[in-house]
């Protein structure tokens, strides 16, 4: 149960649904951190009253120290102001829900402080699975998925007598707004379309992820980590109704999924009661509400960033760092009108296809390959 809350990422989508949950459960915020909103942040202080603050953007510095200048609310700026915040001595968990390879480095540095982690933030783990997975282990910390999907899974294994009982897990995908489409009908696809999800509310790079499943090419190899499977023990299925949130199969193949309305503020509050439940902010499902319940094999040949991943989990390495870096500079540059939406995968898999085979990696490595397959996308674009 965290009593005390440090949110890396406080004014995005996870961050403002992470503070409803603090409200009602009454938990203390310690720490919040910001790309560069310093409004909101300084109203959430005001309110929160946490010991520190920090913007990652370094030119908000001034501005946010200007704003709480009559407080006693310590202020930091850029990655090791995000660190501070990762690392703030009251705190015992550490929600991190910044976006992008941002978020691998402040974890680490929570993880060594000793802070449980409630993980939203896909990168960390898709980039540098491996280094994060065995400091959790030697640290004794508790990584705690935060994404709808792995914290169903997450619920749904505490009803496993044993690891050896698991036959695999089923992550459930919406399938996004472009659900039934060919490959030829995304060659015309505009901004705006890519940006409407049909089932959550989300930030417009985790929108855009969504509808090219790069989102749940990027779950199944934060899956392969988070619960130490093989890649072959991970399926997904695209459920659209978004009220199954994953599933897990015994080997006697019985099936236990979790389900609710599509709000993250369920996850969110299991990661900071865990392992205890409570009343939430969230509606109650009426499955009146929902008289069918559908489930589709993914479209493989229209949704090729799936496999991209796929193949990037199965080679290792930092394949999956070149893969990830390659989509998140992919995806800026399809927002900044620079790159066309069909484009995307395209790019994606040639960077991660130039990615240096390494059997042993360091986390200098994984930077390393993140920054050449960036450098890649923008050459090749």
């Amino acid at each position: 149960m965290t009593n005390h809350l440090s949110i890396l990422g406080s004014t995005g989508s996870i961050g403002t649904q992470a503070l409803d949950v603090v409200r009602k459960r009454g938990i203390q915020v310690t720490a919040l951190c910001v790309y560069k909103n310093v409004e909101l942040l300084e109203k959430q202080a005001r309110e929160f009253q946490p010991n520190l603050v920090a913007v990652y953007d370094e030119t908000k510095y001034n501005e946010l120290k200007n704003r709480l200048a009559d407080t006693p609310i310590q202020v930091e700026a850029g990655l090791d102001g995000l660190c501070a915040c990762a690392q703030e001595k009251q705190c015992d968990t550490v929600l991190t829900s910044v976006v992008g390879m941002v978020g691998l480095i402040p974890t680490l540095k929570a993880i060594e402080a000793g802070k449980n982690i409630a993980l939203a933030n896909k990168e960390t783990l898709v980039a540098g699975g491996a280094l994060v997975m065995a400091a959790a282990k030697e640290k004794s910390v508790k990584i705690l998925p935060v994404d709808s999907e792995h914290s169903a899974i997450f619920q749904c294994l505490e009803s496993s007598p044993r690891k050896e009982a698991l036959k695999r897990i089923i992550l459930t995908a919406s399938g996004g707004p472009f659900f039934g489409k060919s490959l030829d009908d995304l060659k015309t696809v505009t901004k705006a379309q890519a940006l409407n999800h049909p089932n959550w509310s989300m930030g417009q790079k985790v929108t855009i992820d969504s509808s090219t499943m790069m989102n749940k090419g990027l779950e199944f190899i934060e899956a392969k980590w988070l619960f130490d499977l093989t890649p072959d023990q991970i399926d997904i299925v695209v459920h659209r109704e978004s009220i199954v949130h994953s599933m897990i199969e015994f080997q006697d193949n019985s099936i236990i999924a979790q389900m609710g309305v599509p709000d993250m503020r369920i996850p969110i509050q299991y990661a900071l009661t865990y392992p205890e439940r409570y009343e939430s902010p969230v509606s109650q499902l009426d499955f009146k509400k929902y008289p069918h319940l559908t489930f589709y094999d993914p479209d493989y040949k229209t949704f090729q960033c799936i496999d991209i991943c796929r193949d990037a989990i199965r080679r290792g390495g930092v394949y999956p760092a070149a893969a990830n870096g390659a989509n998140e500079a992919a995806v800026a540059l399809f927002l900044n009108d620079k790159i066309a939406y069909y484009d995307i995968p395209f790019i994606v898999r040639e960077a991660m296809e130039h990615a240096p085979q390494c059997d042993t990696i360091t986390l200098d490595d994984i930077f390393d390959a993140d920054r050449a397959a960036r450098d890649f996308v923008l050459q090749h674009s």
